[in-house]
């Protein structure tokens, strides 16, 4: 079975390790162990009878409960089939214009979108100067007829770049295109989302995910945040009903979960920070800091044989980096996860 380029394949990791898929500590996937909320898994079962009938192809409740969490008219809002299907609606925009510049290193599914539509990319790298993770662009590059493609936070090194830091390259470039399936585990004084200032900028596209931060990536849901006349044309080029009865209903339980949100934002801070501190104590390897709920790792070892020692003797699947081309064998990605979990992944690192 070929090696997955994406985290979450515990098929793969299973057959490797020799064991069911259910046994594995999965820290590849960047998915809360919090939920799925239980008022979400309600509003599934309630709406199981429903699943006769369409969804409303407008998805009117969805984008309101959406309208009404971001404090935006509903229609510059539209929902998705996870944020991989906006994606491909985005890369379909991007190819129009010029080229387009990406942030590396880049969550692969970017190169997928932006290939299918033969967009010319210009990848601008991030620079790694004494642990801090810094974007620097080419002053002289032209670019009034270019897309800028980035995420915030950054993945896969969990850096949160601030909204003063990218509200310059608005100005820059034909369209602007901010990743933020991380932001939602940024808490509200501290999170650095375009979303406010959307309305203020036609160019500007803000995606997000309701999967992770909600457990949810099962069902598939992801919005755009964009001026309504380019979500109109976004409408026209894609299929009808990409998202289902009970992600509609479980993503509007969820959004209106305030008891979630803050036990979630309770639990990331020190989470993190002791998975942080146990990496750090291990000779060889060197955590990067984030704001996300993942931690990215450097090892002075091949991290690709320290991901197969994990699963054959320990059960326990890491994100190796070999598809970031720029960290290759010397990188991994660990999520956050519980205190328990984190202590087992830690234990078993000092062991390999």
């Amino acid at each position: 079975m070929r090696q997955p380029a994406h985290g979450g394949n515990l098929a793969w990791a299973a057959a490797l390790a020799g064991c069911p898929p259910d046994a594995i500590l999965d820290f590849s996937a960047s998915i809360s162990p919090l939920g799925p909320p239980n008022s979400a898994i309600a509003a599934i079962k309630s709406q199981i009878g429903n699943l006769k009938h369409y969804p409303d192809p407008n998805y009117s409740e969805l984008r309101l409960a959406l309208s009404h969490f971001h404090k935006l008219p509903s229609e510059w809002i539209l929902p998705g089939n996870g944020s991989a299907e906006l994606l491909t609606l985005i890369g379909r925009e991007l190819a129009q214009l010029a080229a387009t510049i990406l942030i590396t290193p880049a969550f692969g599914d970017y190169y997928r979108t932006l290939a299918a539509y033969n967009t010319k990319v210009l990848e601008c790298p991030l620079s790694l100067v004494i642990g801090h993770w810094s974007l620097t662009k080419d002053k002289r590059q032209k670019t009034k007829d270019k897309g800028l493609l980035l995420n915030n936070p950054h993945n896969p090194t969990g850096k949160l770049f601030s909204r003063k830091s990218i509200l310059p390259y608005l100005e820059q470039f034909a369209l602007v295109v901010v990743d933020e399936a991380f932001m939602d585990f940024v808490p509200p004084n501290e999170e650095q989302s375009l979303i406010p200032v959307v309305q203020e900028y036609p160019n500007l596209v803000v995606l997000r995910s309701l999967t992770k931060f909600y457990s949810l990536p099962g069902l598939r849901l992801g919005y755009a945040i964009a001026h309504p006349d380019c979500l109109a044309k976004w409408q026209l080029w894609r299929d009808p009903w990409p998202v289902n009865t009970l992600a509609v209903v479980a993503a509007i339980a969820a959004l209106q979960d305030t008891e979630f949100q803050q036990q979630t934002w309770a639990w990331l801070p020190p989470a993190r920070n002791q998975l942080f501190q146990g990496l750090n104590e291990i000779p060889g390897f060197q955590p990067q800091a984030s704001a996300a709920n993942f931690l990215l790792v450097e090892s002075q070892e091949s991290t690709s044989q320290l991901q197969q020692q994990l699963l054959k003797y320990h059960q326990i699947l890491i994100r190796d980096c070999l598809s970031f081309k720029e960290l290759g064998d010397r990188f991994f990605r660990v999520a956050i996860r519980e205190e328990s979990d984190n202590q087992r992944l830690l234990t078993a690192l000092k062991e390999s």
